[in-house]
């Protein structure tokens, strides 16, 4: 923890002798009223499962259940108040989330989507939630206080489903000096993505502190350290490096590594586990195309778990591997992937892309045995680029996925 704090320090004040401060946001505060905006997001998803052999991690296998179908509309409501104006700008956020169900029924259910009712026989035919945050703003830092979403490597929250999770504490974001971007934050409430609570995981508090640092157009590096109390401590760096080839093509490294101790507790051993998961990815792009390549390894873990996350967010798995089903985020697992991206823009198609890609883990430590998985993932994406549907988007996403008897994986989402 001590040489994560003296790195952002250094950070800073290297920023600081480096570059000149940034103009004051809070300057050029518009108003309450004047920089307000309210944004409704339509979602509708169809989400379809069929495990074959009543695998899916035990559950199915209990009750019998090998297929999972389920289709609803979400709503997700947004309104972003403006600073008023004076040294210090006030403000206020507000979140409203509604999700309602067309379609699925008792032996169907299970995607994680919907409230489940009656002990998981049947689920709830709409679900809602509603927050509110108030913000304070200094010259270019921010303090928000309340419900609201939150995307640092550590702290996440999830968006995989009908309705994202959030979050209720506070978050600090200060943008002080060019190029450097700070982030602290306390939170004692997570919601999950199919529940009406606040606090649906059961989260008493976590706290964090990083940031970001860009040293130019091409390179950047990330430093966090979390503390989720009861639970765990996780270390969080990242180096992203982008090189301009000329000719429309590029190559761009990206390097992510977590560092997690767990409490003997809440693992249930004898005594304290550690993880440490790291990711390696390259991306070749030309013209309307990219290759993308990744290697991934988890050292340590315990009962085949390496990478724990979930109740620190289910988006706290900034890793190259994690992708549409599973994490490969094992104990001890190794795991590559090849990726292929299309823009058909290049060919008179503008908002038309497609995405094909394959990963494989093996050598994960099992109770039984070294298990294997793999993944493979097709995906065409459609958007709206005029008209009165304008940003309109449709996605098509299937994945299939295979791992032996010794092992099926955890995540957050599955």
């Amino acid at each position: 923890m001590k040489v994560m704090k003296w790195s952002v320090i250094a950070m800073a004040v290297a920023a600081g002798t480096s570059q000149m401060a940034l103009a004051s946001s809070q300057s050029e505060s518009e108003g309450f009223v004047e920089g307000s905006s309210l944004t409704i997001l339509n979602r509708n998803l169809y989400m379809n499962r069929d495990f074959r052999d009543n695998g899916a991690g035990g559950t199915p296998a209990v009750n019998g259940q090998s297929y999972r179908e389920e289709w609803g509309h979400g709503f997700i409501g947004t309104f972003e108040s403006g600073f008023t104006q004076g040294t210090v700008g006030v403000g206020v956020d507000a979140i409203g989330l509604l999700g309602v169900k067309l379609d699925t029924g008792r032996g169907r259910q299970g995607n994680g989507i919907f409230p489940a009712v009656q002990g998981d026989e049947h689920v709830a035919d709409d679900y809602s939630q509603a927050g509110a945050a108030v913000k304070f703003r200094v010259s270019n830092t921010v303090l928000k206080y309340g419900t609201q979403f939150v995307a640092v490597p550590v702290f996440s929250t999830d968006d995989s489903r009908l309705l994202p999770e959030t979050a209720e504490g506070g978050l600090i974001s200060s943008s002080e000096i060019e190029g450097l971007e700070l982030n602290a934050g306390r939170f004692t409430a997570l919601s999950a993505q199919r529940e009406s609570s606040h606090d649906a995981l059961g989260l008493d508090e976590i706290i964090f502190v990083g940031g970001t640092y860009a040293f130019g157009d091409n390179l950047s590096t990330s430093l966090y350290y979390s503390d989720l109390q009861d639970a765990f401590e996780k270390y969080y760096g990242n180096v992203n490096y982008n090189m301009d080839l000329g000719g429309e093509q590029s190559l761009a490294f990206d390097f992510n590594i977590y560092q997690s101790e767990y409490e003997s507790e809440y693992v249930g051993t004898a005594n304290d586990e550690d993880n440490t998961i790291w990711s390696l990815a390259g991306t070749y792009a030309f013209d309307a195309h990219k290759l993308t390549v990744a290697y991934q390894q988890s050292h340590g873990g315990v009962d085949g778990v390496g990478y724990i996350y979930g109740d620190d967010g289910g988006g706290t798995v900034w890793l190259a591997n994690s992708i549409q089903y599973s994490d490969f985020n094992g104990e001890d697992e190794k795991s590559w992937q090849a990726r292929y991206d299309l823009n058909m823009a290049s060919y008179g198609v503008p908002g038309l892309s497609f995405m094909t890609r394959y990963a494989q883990g093996w050598d994960i430590s099992t109770a039984t045995g070294e298990g294997k998985e793999r993944e493979w993932d097709v995906e065409a994406k459609y958007v709206v680029q005029d008209g009165a549907a304008k940003d309109l988007s449709l996605r098509l996403r299937h994945a299939k996925y295979w791992s032996d008897s010794d092992y099926a994986p955890i995540t957050a989402q599955t």
